[in-house]
């Protein structure tokens, strides 16, 4: 930063040079921004962090003018204020910082050498940096009789080399807010502790990696990637697992991938991951990998090459084509792809085949959420960036459990809770966040209408209602009024399992919050009325006028990578790339005028209704990119008995998966480390995918893929690179119009992106998409599941993830993920173990009218009796096999979160 030359603003002084001040900055932020980042050294200082000061490495002196007495004080935790003169290279300085290493070092064992961090140690560049050479004190003897603990699945903990910084601490506390380490002890007896001084393994660790990243010195580390290993290359990427859409820094050493860490820059997540960002990357190179494509010879499966595989597939579609027609092809693509092989999936299916048969896996998780906002707002997708979680007052959490799903995301929820925010969790599982809540609202699954129409009629009779904001920016409020007004309060706490005390003091506190904040997840949308949910949690924000600034709005928290970036590109058999309705004549267009042909006219069909034409005989053929249908999608018999009545199934995968197992054509396809693209994250965030290794011997990106079949069946598309296929996406997308591969940068761009690359952090700031925001009234209506099999199947199953693992698991199982978590659990309340003869460890009959498993119980006291709750993420349960055909009333998002079922006891726990 340039000095000042004349002083007229607020200004401090550094070494005799004027520079001006932020408000509430320390001196240590000070100068590292006016002079450099290196000139005050540290040990305990890590930015993300409260200061603390526990080594005083970055002391300084300071004067109140510039020939006036100075004081020494740690620069860390002391505001600069105006006028004050900072000397941060005194000979005095440089004196006690070098007697402060060397106290440091006496503890501490001398094998620098040989040391895992070596080359890549804080601790020994400071040492370097004041000119340490010498130790006159002793030899670490107090640390070096501590025992490494190498009981962790991805970290080791060597306290002999521990410098009690505390910064191991604070990032567990701070950041991820899991409180799992601690200081014991005094004097050359403390040291860290992990729960009540637990083997690290043993610990209620999350894995996420923070204390490792923040570690000085070898203390925690990682324990299958060493921070010493010097790497040929480091490239930034975006993860490939959940909706947060995490910034990595790969490091690439013979062309192998070494390790995984998040830069501190990132403005997504600040330097932070959770285990499977950081740790869970090693399937990328499984020998379970796909690496050759395979074509189906009666019930087996023969090699052939990519020329042999395309020939065999453009033959079978085009006879497909000829003798049923371009409707009885169909195309599921996938949220785990990027923006750009979405595109290509369904121009392929559109342009190429000439159907608009195409949709992707945001049909069974999150189209309730993207009609139901369009609904309200005009605009399907999160209206506020995550980073405004620190300026909300109050968060409502309904049907998520994002320290789980969206860890980093819930990490600051969490963080923020923790500080004084109001959190309302409506969720039928007590999860950490339930834990942590002010207002727990345990609903039975199944009732979010109820709950939600209870809240917004206490707001309406509680006179506060935005009156405001509802008059100048909403419509239909009168009419919604008056039928809220009329529910039973009384029958619909009842009906949802909540007192209406509670249910309105919940309403109240997010009423009367200034800035108020609401997520939600899948057990929102995955119900037969999960998109009017959503619109009802429209209403909610906009009945308070939470919408259109910072810390308010509507935020769903995206199940996969890529399921926003899947449905902005047209995956969806009813609108087209950029939620253009492909039935109205318009858009056909468009379209056409874009692609170089003919729309089709014809209505597509949903993923369900694919099946349904499947077993029905009149849908011949699915390519499926990506995707595990046979394991997750709902009602697994029924998904097989589509599949296998296909005449043509083709399947793009990197592993042999439950889906694959039924293809007639494999192709081998990379995974997010191997392919240059871009995803796009749950707060709209367009960022770059960069290939980090080229794809295993004998597989290629998807792109290529998709390119290579359109080129072989007649279509003319340029080769893939993901700078040109922005630009024709930018040509057809009207919210990414000011996309370009250059301006995306590390940090991405949120849309819509206006051309010149500005883009919008926050959505409905002055007008909603659709004019004025959309107030919607429904009466709850009670799920066809339990009206038709409750008789039966007393228990209501409900659904979700763990942290550990990523839907089917497909990814994550075949990494060290799988030595934390090997199996899906099913959750029992004790009154009802106890009912069923059910211990914690039995093997039990789980089963329903449409098929059953045998599943591993646990009695727990995180569901109400008469519910039941399990993951679905390991094959060998196949948990979908007792799921439903039940459906969203207005998107055909499948019912995974109440399935009518019981339980039965089938064999004790193995003893141990």
């Amino acid at each position: 930063m340039k000095a000042l030359d004349n002083i007229e603003v607020a200004a401090a002084y550094v070494d005799g040079k004027a520079f001006e001040i932020t408000p509430g900055e320390t001196i240590l932020n000070f100068t590292k921004r006016t002079i450099g980042e290196k000139q005050v050294p540290t040990l305990c200082d890590d930015p993300r962090l409260k200061p603390y000061g526990a080594c005083r490495v970055c002391s300084v002196e300071v004067a109140l003018k510039a020939d006036g007495p100075v004081k020494t004080i740690a620069s860390c935790h002391t505001p600069v204020t105006a006028g004050m003169h900072v000397f941060t290279q005194t000979d005095s300085l440089q004196k006690l910082r070098k007697n402060i290493i060397e106290l440091v070092i006496s503890d501490h064992p001398l094998d620098c050498l040989t040391c895992e961090v070596n080359g890549n140690c804080q601790l020994q560049d400071v040492a370097a940096d004041v000119g340490l050479r010498d130790v006159r004190y002793g030899n670490g003897d107090n640390h070096l009789s501590r025992e490494k603990d190498s009981s962790h699945a991805y970290m080791r903990m060597d306290l002999a080399k521990c410098i009690n910084c505390a910064r191991c601490v604070r990032a567990c506390d701070e950041i991820q807010g899991s409180f799992v380490l601690g200081m014991e002890g005094r004097g050359f007896e403390s040291k860290i502790i992990k729960d009540n001084d637990l083997l690290f393994g043993d610990s209620s660790c999350v894995s996420c990696g923070a204390c490792a990243e923040t570690c000085p010195t070898a203390a925690i580390t990682d324990r299958f990637q060493s921070k010493a290993l010097q790497a040929d290359n480091t490239v930034r990427t975006t993860c490939s697992y959940c909706g947060v859409g995490c910034n990595l820094e790969v490091s690439v050493r013979n062309n192998e991938v070494q390790s995984i860490r998040a830069p501190w820059d990132a403005e997504v997540n600040q330097g932070h991951t959770c285990l499977k960002g950081r740790y869970a990357f090693r399937f990328y190179n499984h020998p379970d990998r796909l690496r050759t494509p395979l074509i189906r010879q009666g019930s087996k499966f023969v090699e052939a090459t990519w020329d042999e595989a395309y020939d065999f597939i453009a033959n079978k579609l085009e006879k497909i084509s000829k003798n049923n027609g371009p409707d009885s092809i169909a195309g599921i693509s996938s949220s785990r792809c990027t923006n750009e092989e979405n595109y290509l999936m369904q121009k392929f299916i559109r342009a190429v085949i000439g159907t608009n048969n195409i949709d992707c896996c945001a049909r069974v998780c999150h189209s309730p959420t993207a009609w139901g906002m369009q609904q309200s707002f005009g605009t399907g997708a999160a209206t506020n960036s995550i980073e405004d979680i620190k300026y909300t007052d109050c968060m409502v959490v309904i049907g998520a459990n994002p320290t789980a799903a969206h860890p980093v995301t819930g990490a600051k929820i969490k963080q923020q809770a923790m500080a004084g925010s109001t959190l309302i969790v409506i969720d039928p599982v007590k999860t950490e966040l339930a834990e942590l809540a002010d207002y727990h609202l345990q609903l039975r699954p199944g009732t979010n209408v109820a709950m939600l129409n209870l809240m917004l009629h206490f707001i309406v009779t509680e006179g506060l209602a935005d009156e405001q904001f509802v008059k100048t920016r909403c419509e239909d409020y009168d009419l919604f009024k008056k039928q809220i007004l009329n529910i039973d309060v009384e029958a619909m706490a009842e009906v949802a399992g909540v007192s209406a005390d509670l249910a309105k003091e919940a309403a109240l506190a997010y009423a009367n919050a200034n800035n108020a904040m609401s997520f939600h997840g899948l057990g929102v949308t995955e119900h037969s009325q999960g998109a009017k949910t959503v619109m009802l949690i429209a209403n909610l924000a906009m009945i308070t006028g939470n919408i259109g600034r910072a810390g308010v709005g509507v935020n769903p928290l995206r199940g996969q990578n890529n399921v926003q970036g899947a449905a902005d590109m047209g995956c969806q058999p009813h609108q087209g790339a950029g939620y253009l309705e492909v039935m109205e004549k318009e858009t056909q267009d468009y379209y056409a005028n874009a692609y170089g042909v003919a729309s089709p006219t014809t209505e597509g069909k949903k993923i369900p209704e694919m099946f349904d034409a499947a077993i029905a005989g009149d849908l011949k053929a699915i390519w499926i990119m990506g995707e595990d249908v046979a394991q997750t999608d709902p009602n697994t018999a029924h998904v097989i008995k589509a599949l296998t009545n296909l005449d043509l199934l083709v399947v793009q995968e990197i592993f042999f998966t439950e889906t694959a197992k039924l293809a007639d054509v494999i192709l081998p396809g990379a995974s997010f480390l191997e392919k240059n693209g871009t995803f796009t994250n749950g707060e709209r965030r367009i960022q770059r995918v960069q290939a980090v290794v080229p794809p295993l011997s004998g597989s290629k990106a998807d792109g290529d893929i998709m390119v290579e079949i359109m080129n072989r069946m007649g279509y003319q598309q340029p080769a893939y690179a993901p700078g040109t296929m922005l630009e024709e996406i930018s040509r057809v997308v009207p919210f990414f119009a000011g996309v370009t591969w250059q301006n995306l940068g590390d940090h991405g761009l949120q849309w819509p992106v206006l051309k010149g690359g500005v883009d919008t952090k926050i959505l409905h700031s002055k007008d909603f998409k659709r004019g004025k925001g959309k107030f919607h009234y429904f009466d709850f209506e009670e799920t066809t599941e339990l009206l038709d099999n409750a008789a039966s199947f007393p228990f209501i199953l409900t659904t979700g993830r763990n942290l550990e693992h990523y839907n089917a698991g497909t990814m994550t199982r075949r990494t060290h993920n799988a030595a934390i978590v090997d199996k899906d659990i099913l959750l029992i309340n004790p009154k009802d173990a106890k009912a069923k003869g059910i211990h914690t460890g039995d093997a039990a009959r789980l089963f329903s009218d449409r098929g059953e498993v045998e599943i591993i119980v646990e009695v727990s006291k995180k569901i109400k009796p008469g519910v039941l709750f399990t993951t679905f993420h390991f094959p060998e349960f196949m948990v979908n096999n007792v799921t439903s055909n039940v459906v969203d009333s207005e998107t055909m998002c499948p019912e995974y979160k109440v399935v009518a079922v019981d339980v039965e006891r089938l064999a004790a726990r193995k003893s141990a």
